[in-house]
């Protein structure tokens, strides 16, 4: 698939779920936390890819609020990491115009890594490529509740009234508010589930799943990734025809 192929029906919003690090280490006999940390080289290439050939909004499931039952030697290093990870990319963030954005309950992180987050953010700000977006110690389902909660506080504040809500109120309560819904969802290691991320966000959404375990998704998986959604064809509910009339 040629870079120029791209430009047909590219995505505006592509989300990742960056699964397999694990599967991977474990299948070449090294401890996870190899996995993890080969799966930032991926990171970096992909995001790379996403504003080489044009891609507005990606967004990374890197860490799940149920990440945090996994083993303390494990939370640990991927704590660590991801404070590297904050810090040598910026540089190259800023000189790719790219900006950085995160989102679910930071106030969970560790108060350093909340203080890199918030450097990164503010200095890329102004930046006006590609906007890459973190999920970290994130749930859609709180998100979802915590959206719904804003709104009874709205309605008991008496600035909304209850059968004025909509969809978009709803949506605007979201982390991701501002942000386009993700045209398309990658999966990698082959797992057919959306484990908790963008519920709301990804109803109308095509999702891919690649068979490739994270470390080994490479600029040509995410290239056959585009390819594919560039063959569908997206009803939103509609038939062919409506469809295509839009």
């Amino acid at each position: 698939m040629s870079m120029a192929n791209t430009n047909n029906k590219l995505p505006e919003h592509v989300a990742i779920i960056m699964d397999g690090n694990g599967r991977w280490a474990r299948e070449r006999g090294f401890a996870r936390i190899h996995g993890h940390q080969t799966g930032v080289d991926t990171i970096r290439n992909i995001v790379r890819s996403a504003r080489q050939i044009g891609i507005k909004y990606l967004t990374l499931y890197a860490f799940s609020k149920e990440n945090w039952a996994r083993p303390q030697r494990e939370i640990d290093f991927l704590m660590n990491l991801l404070a590297r990870y904050l810090d040598s990319e910026l540089q190259e963030l800023m000189e790719n115009q790219v900006r950085f954005n995160t989102i679910g309950r930071l106030e969970e992180l560790p108060r350093a890594i909340q203080e890199k987050i918030q450097r990164n953010v503010q200095q890329t700000e102004k930046n006006k490529g590609l906007l890459l977006t973190l999920a970290l110690s994130y749930s859609s389902r709180i998100e979802i509740t915590d959206a719904a909660k804003r709104l009874c506080e709205q309605v008991k504040a008496g600035t909304l009234n209850v059968e004025d809500i909509t969809e978009v109120h709803l949506a605007n309560q979201l982390y991701t508010a501002g942000i386009p819904d993700p045209d398309l969802l990658i999966r990698t290691s082959g797992e057919l589930r959306v484990s908790n991320f963008l519920l709301w966000q990804i109803s109308y959404t095509e999702i891919y799943v690649s068979p490739k375990y994270w470390p080994d998704f490479r600029h040509e998986d995410f290239l056959e990734a585009i390819k594919a959604y560039q063959k569908r064809e997206r009803r939103f509910g509609r038939t062919e025809t409506t469809s295509a009339a839009k």
